[in-house]
């Protein structure tokens, strides 16, 4: 269930908000209102956690690792960005010819900074398994480090439908936060009418 459907649940269980006073309703909604915090960024080559964004979901990523090099790759949309590093000591490849198969379409990508290279893809790709083939040129011409690393890129339907939707969610706690404090309005303004019907009929 997404957010809205489950933020419609809740406001139908409880006293419409019309019934509360306004200060009360301003209050939950200023709770809903608040922006989800930003995910932490990745601060390196670290081949354990896909680089992130400053929000949002993860990026479809890809790795892959020979005697020679290690490599990841993350997806943006068209955008593909791949970091290089040796497998010796995770060094950032400083200068190498990286050229991709990707799913059958060739790119040789350009060097962007030290181990980070990209390229623009002719589509954003669709769900499911893609082949990936690197062949990475390192080092001078009179010994350069040749190698072939091979891998796949698999992107999941629910993945794909979140990074390409655009929305914000709602982050749970907030919800839950919004929905209790509606439970103690209702509560309060269902003693409040009690006792207004008391005063009511005892006079």
């Amino acid at each position: 269930m997404n957010e809205i459907a489950t933020m419609q649940t809740i406001f139908s269980r409880f006293t419409p908000l019309t019934r509360l006073p306004a200060l009360a309703a301003g209050l939950a909604a200023a709770l809903l209102l608040l922006p989800a915090p930003p995910a932490q960024a990745d601060d390196g080559h670290n081949h354990d956690a896909a680089p992130a964004a400053a929000s949002g979901p993860a990026l479809p990523r890809f790795t892959a690792e020979s005697d020679l090099f290690e490599l990841v790759g993350v997806v943006d949309g068209r955008r593909l960005t791949v970091w290089l590093d040796h497998a010796a000591d995770t060094r950032p490849v400083e200068s190498a010819e990286v050229e991709l198969d990707f799913g059958g379409a060739t790119l040789k990508l350009d060097r962007h900074a030290a181990g980070e290279y990209e390229a623009e893809l002719p589509a954003a790709p669709a769900p499911g398994e893609i082949a990936i083939t690197a062949t990475v040129t390192a080092g001078d011409a009179n010994a350069a480090e040749v190698d072939l690393l091979a891998t796949t890129l698999d992107i999941h339907e629910d993945a794909h439908e979140e990074a390409t939707s655009g929305g914000r969610s709602i982050p749970l706690p907030l919800i839950t936060a919004a929905a209790l404090l509606l439970a103690v309005l209702a509560w309060f303004a269902g003693r409040a009418s009690g006792k207004a019907a008391r005063k009511g009929g005892a006079a």
